[in-house]
This record gives structure tokens, C-alpha cells and sequence, in this order.
């Protein structure tokens, strides 16, 4: 998702909550890494990773002069040759500790090994940060989280459109690079974040992630 379409979607979702909530669960993010000079980590369920999320915050930490926002994508599975931006395993949480963020983010519950690892890294000073469809245990170990809207009962009002846990990804990282400090030369620096969207939409995103 571009960053045309991000401000099309907060257009049909003003007033709603998500913006601001969004916004807010941002700046916790941003608040969380920059004193530390880095050190967040990115980690979903065994059925899910959160590729696009990893490859939204690494752009957003180029484009905002905020390379604390990159992450360290955490995999439950590494597959044998991956790269080594790619080839981080779980066993990284548990050298987790004071300084660091972990982002935990995932549709469906966690499960109970990514649970006692999260638990661990909190008591070992890391930040933790809940990203996902609202599971109880997640957030009771968060230090803040932000749940995607649920699904809709049959009869009821509907949220705004493809509102779900990936939108919701976006809008955030989209938020978390905006609401860094302005770089010197703002305005050279916003035409050139300009001319990267104009060449974001007319060609494919290199293959970082």
C-alpha cells in the first residue's frame, strides 16, 4: 500500500477511532526504539510472518531518517540458504532483553511456545508491543497494544472497508515514519520522498524482504 492510498484510507475513516488510534499505537512504537538506538524485533504465529509490516517500517526508517524503525524480522522457520536479514529464528527472543522492542504481531493466537518467549523478554526489560485480532494472554504481556477490528456478525453495522489486521499494519507504519522528528532540509526531503512514490507506482518494490 502506497502512501496515496494511506491517506485515502484515513479520508473514509475520519471519524472513526482508527486513525488516532493508529497514530497513537505509532507513536508508542517510535517512542520505544528511538531512545535506544535501536533493537526492534518483529515477530508473528507460526502460521504467519509479517513480511509486508517488515518491508513498510524498513522503508519508513529510510524515508523518515529514523533507521531505528527498521526491524529484525524473527522467524519461526528458517529455511536452509536464506539470507541473513532472513535467517533469524526464534532462538533470538531469548537473548532479548533491556532496550530492545519486541512487536508481536499475528490474526490468530499466538500459541503457547511464542507466549512463554514474549513473557521472557519482558522480564528481561525488553518492550513489548501487541500488534493482532486481540488474543487476551498477548495482551496482558504487552506494554501496549492495538487490535484490528473482529469480524462482523451477520445483521450488524460493518466496519469501513478491508479494514482488517493488514490495513492496520499499514496506517501504522505509515504513522510511525511520520511522526519522526523533521530532518534537516524538510523540503528537499519531501520532494524527494515525492519521486520515490511516483517511482513506487510505476514499478515493482526491490526485492528487500
Amino acid at each position: 500500500m502506497d502512501a496515496v492510498r494511506v491517506a485515502l484510507l484515513r479520508e473514509v475513516l475520519a471519524g472513526t477511532e482508527w486513525v488516532q488510534a493508529t497514530r497513537r499505537f505509532a507513536g508508542t512504537l517510535r517512542g520505544a526504539v528511538a531512545p535506544h538506538g535501536g533493537g526492534l524485533l518483529l515477530v508473528g504465529s507460526a502460521a504467519y510472518e509479517p513480511w509486508h509490516l517488515a518491508a513498510h517500517l524498513d522503508d519508513e526508517a529510510a524515508w523518515s531518517g529514523l533507521p531505528e524503525l527498521s526491524p529484525t524480522l524473527v522467524r519461526h522457520r528458517v529455511p536452509g540458504g536464506a539470507p541473513p536479514h532472513l535467517a533469524v529464528g526464534l532462538g533470538r527472543l531469548a537473548a532479548a532483553g533491556r532496550g530492545e522492542t519486541l512487536l508481536v504481531v499475528t490474526p490468530e493466537q499466538p500459541g503457547a511456545g511464542l507466549l512463554e518467549r514474549v513473557h521472557d523478554a519482558r522480564r528481561n526489560g525488553a518492550t513489548v508491543l501487541a500488534l493482532d485480532g486481540g488474543d487476551r494472554d498477548l495482551h496482558a504481556l504487552a506494554h501496549d497494544a492495538l487490535a484490528a477490528p473482529p469480524a462482523v456478525p451477520d445483521g450488524a453495522d460493518e466496519p469501513p472497508a478491508d479494514l482488517d489486521l493488514d490495513t492496520v499494519q499499514h496506517l501504522v507504519s505509515a504513522a510511525a515514519g511520520e511522526n519522526s522528528l523533521p530532518a534537516p532540509r524538510g523540503h528537499r526531503r519531501f520532494r524527494d520522498r515525492l519521486a520515490r512514490l511516483a517511482d513506487g507506482l510505476t514499478a515493482p518494490p526491490p526485492p528487500r524482504w
